[in-house]
This record gives C-alpha cells, structure tokens and sequence, in this order.
C-alpha cells in the first residue's frame, strides 16, 4: 500500500509518498481501507515539530479518517468488516489502510459523503467541545471567536447559531462578509480593538471568549471576559512561521499562556481553561460517583450529534479539495491559503490536483 512519511521536521519538503505492507490490526483494533483523510493547520505543526507529543520522524502524518473497516483484530465486537467508520488518529491518516481503535472508531452512514464527514472529525469535534463541552455556553450567552474564519472558527459559529448564543468573531477585512453571513458580528483584528469592543458590551465583557490562536492574544481575552466569563485556550498558532517552527513564537507562547494561567487561577470570578483534542485518547476517571462516560464515548456521542446537525443542514462543512494521496505534499502547500475556502482531503483512490 500507499503512506505519507515525514522523513525529518521541516517545510512540505520533507512530505514523501513511500510503499509498505499493510499493517495487520492488534487486539481491540480494526483496520480500516481509508476513503479520505482530512488536511489540517494541525497536520503542519506535527510536520514542523511544534505539536505536543509530536512523534520522532520518520512518521505518517494525518489526524482523521473516513474510512470502512476490512479486518477485525481479536476482541473486537461492536464493529463489523464493511462498516464505515470516522476516527482521529492524531497522525498515521494519510495511507490507504490504517489500524485504529476500535473504541475511538465511531460509526458513519455509508450514504454520506466521506471527505464532508471528515471534516467534522477534527474541526467540527473541536468546535463542538469547547463549547459545550468546556466553555458549557448557555442559550442567550455572548461568545467571542478569535479566527472566525478559519475552519475551527466557522464550525463554532455554525454550532453557536444552532445553540442560540450571540457571537462576536475576530477576522480580517477581507472575511468580515463570510462571518456576517453566520449570523456573527465580525471585528476586523487590523482595525478594531476588540477588548474595546467587548468591554463596551452590557456586563463589560462576553461570557465566553474561545482562544484557538494563543500566546499574547489569550491575556488581552481574559481581559474581555464578564463575571462569570471562561477563557478557553485550544491553540498556539504563533509557534508556526511560514510553515516552519518559530522559536521566538514558542517563547511567547509559553510566557503568555503561564501569564493567563496565573490570572485564571487568582481571579474568583472568571476561568482559564485548556482543551486539546487529542486528550481524547487518554483514560479518563468516571464523571460521577457511581461510573459515567469516559473519553472515547464522549466522541462518538458527540459525534452522533454533528452527524445529525449536518443532516438536518444546520452545519455545512466545506471541502475545498480532493487531492490524491501522492499530492500530500501539494495539499501541504496549499494550507496557508485554503482556509477560507474550506477543507482539503486526500482521497487515497482518485482525488483530483488543484
């Protein structure tokens, strides 16, 4: 078969196409024939090096999948050989046959399409748990989204607008249109102060601010909140410049989020918390005295809920494009300007070059 490698960090350079056996599923894992796998900003920082728990290269690259499982390692029950399946690898995606969990692997009508299901694996899961899962925004509740426009950013203003949340969104001038539409405020970074503006809000503050940028621009957040206001931290997109690690942008990272830790910790009245989305894959203590959903179950209940939502037409995941497995390092090439177009997705068989 087919697999991407990340021979050593770098630019897409370092992105090759390689061929290997095809891996065999351990106890508890199923293999699954990928059918498209999301291309992600975070697919980058793990090539780059500048992810947490980032892999040593020579490694596969590729945080979700769609996919229909082929075989069954021992112990495996509640999947199938033809089910179809999203799961998130965190890395290992971008192949044509993957092993995964058979707990983290959650179920896909098979009359849906592949590469728009796989951009709720990753973009729509995380929109979806910090705000509720985290943030636990209300009904009525003012939210502010700094990158509005990204794919992160859309998905949380399409899923705040289901919840009836009131949303604010940070974008440049040229997406003010396309946050507008959804139904948000838009405040172009470049012009607006948005702490002003937040402050200058009934309460003198929102309720929820959702940070997927971080560094400096997650102390000036804490500042925006009301009592009562969360600041969810979820990113650190300044440790990445130009495709490559940022020394200078780790540095400020560190020392900005330490800060806001620190304020969050002191203040009575106003919350700092941290998400990531592969703490999904960690064991988790029961939620309550007497048992309770763990991690891998929170992602598929969740996950029920975005594959309803998107049925129902209430979210709309763009794929910007399908490209064939062999141009990953093309579709690396085209992240920093595919945003506000939407998501690309490799399609192991067939795909088209953009």
């Amino acid at each position: 078969m087919k697999r991407v490698v990340v021979e050593q960090f770098g630019g897409p350079e370092v992105i090759k196409v390689v061929e290997d056996k095809e891996p065999r599923p351990a106890p508890g894992e199923v293999a699954v024939r990928v059918l498209a796998a999301g291309v992600s900003f975070t697919d980058s920082q793990l090539r780059a090096g500048t992810y947490f728990h980032v892999p040593t290269p020579p490694f596969t690259p590729g945080y979700e999948l769609v996919g229909v499982v082929e075989e069954l390692g021992a112990a495996c029950s509640r999947l199938q050989v033809g089910d179809r399946v999203a799961a998130l690898t965190v890395w290992g995606a971008y192949a044509e046959r993957v092993c995964v969990p058979e707990a983290e692997a959650a179920e896909v009508p098979a009359d849906l399409d592949p590469a728009e299901v796989v951009c709720l694996v990753l973009p729509y899961m995380t929109a979806y748990q910090v705000l509720h899962r985290v943030a636990k925004a209300q009904h009525g509740e003012t939210v502010l989204v700094h990158g509005a426009a990204g794919r992160v950013g859309v998905a949380v203003l399409e899923l705040g607008a289901a919840a009836g949340v009131q949303l604010y969104g940070t974008v440049s001038a040229k997406d003010r249109a396309t946050v507008e539409k959804l139904g948000a405020v838009a405040i172009d970074y470049r012009s607006e102060d948005f702490l002003a503006r937040m402050r200058a809000l009934p309460g003198k503050g929102v309720d929820v601010v959702l940070d997927g940028i971080g560094g400096p621009l997650s102390v000036r957040s804490f500042r925006a909140l009301r009592p009562g206001g969360r600041l969810v931290v979820f990113g650190h997109y300044e440790t990445l410049s130009h495709g490559r690690r940022s020394m200078r942008g780790w540095f400020r990272w560190y020392v900005a989020t330490a800060a806001v830790a620190a304020r969050g910790l002191l203040s009575p009245r106003r919350r700092v918390l941290a998400y990531r989305v592969q703490k999904l894959h960690e064991p988790a203590p029961p939620l309550a005295v007497g048992g309770g959903p763990r991690v891998p179950e929170w992602y598929r209940e969740d996950f029920r809920v975005l594959l309803e939502l998107l049925r129902r037409g209430q979210i709309h995941p763009v794929v910007a494009g399908r490209l064939p497995l062999a141009e990953a390092r093309h579709a690396h090439e085209l992240l920093e300007h595919s945003a506000e177009q939407g998501k690309l997705v490799l399609i192991p068989e067939g795909g088209r070059r953009l």
